[in-house]
C-alpha cells in the first residue's frame, strides 16, 4: 500500500504546482461549458478523500463539516474562499495524505461500509478506497489542468 500513499502524495503535489501564481479570482472562475471551478476541485479532493476513508469506516473526518457540505458529489460553487480559507484548504490537501497513510498503519481502518461509486466500481474496502480515490484524484487533476487553459 506504501506506493498508493506516494501516488496520494505526488498527485496533490501536482495540483499545488497548478496553483502557482494563480489569483482567487482565477482559482473561482467557471469557463463557459464547465459546472465548476479550481477553487472547488482542489477543495473537492479533501473532501472526497476524508468521506471515501474515514465516514466510510464509521470514523470522524478530519475536515470541517460546511466544507464537506459544501464541496461533496453532487454539489457546485456557492462560496468564494478568502485567501486565508483557501490556504486552509491548501494546508488540508498536502497534510492530508500522511494523517492517512498513519492512520492506516495504525489499523484504525477496522470496519468499511461499501459504496457504489458513480463509475460503476464498488468501493469495498479501505484498501480499494485508498486505490479509487487516487483514480479520482487523477479525474480532478486533469479537470484542473483543464479549467486553467480557459484563465
Amino acid at each position: 500500500m506504501k506506493i498508493q500513499f506516494d501516488v496520494l502524495r505526488k498527485s496533490r503535489d501536482l495540483v499545488l504546482k497548478e496553483l502557482e501564481g494563480l489569483t482567487l479570482d482565477q482559482i473561482h472562475k467557471i469557463p463557459e461549458g464547465f459546472k465548476n471551478s479550481i477553487a472547488w476541485n482542489v477543495a473537492h479532493l479533501v473532501v472526497t478523500q476524508q468521506l471515501l476513508h474515514y465516514k466510510l469506516s464509521g470514523l470522524n473526518c478530519l475536515c470541517p463539516d460546511d466544507l464537506i457540505d459544501d464541496y461533496k458529489k453532487g454539489t457546485v460553487p456557492t462560496k468564494t474562499f478568502t485567501e486565508e480559507e483557501f490556504d486552509e484548504v491548501k494546508e488540508l490537501l498536502m497534510g492530508l495524505p500522511d494523517t492517512l497513510e498513519e492512520d492506516f498503519e495504525a489499523g484504525i481502518f477496522a470496519d468499511y461500509k461499501e459504496y457504489p461509486t458513480s463509475t460503476g466500481f464498488v468501493v469495498t474496502s479501505i484498501q480499494t478506497a485508498i486505490v479509487f480515490n487516487n483514480f479520482h484524484e487523477g479525474i480532478h487533476y486533469g479537470i484542473i489542468r483543464s479549467l486553467k487553459k480557459f484563465l
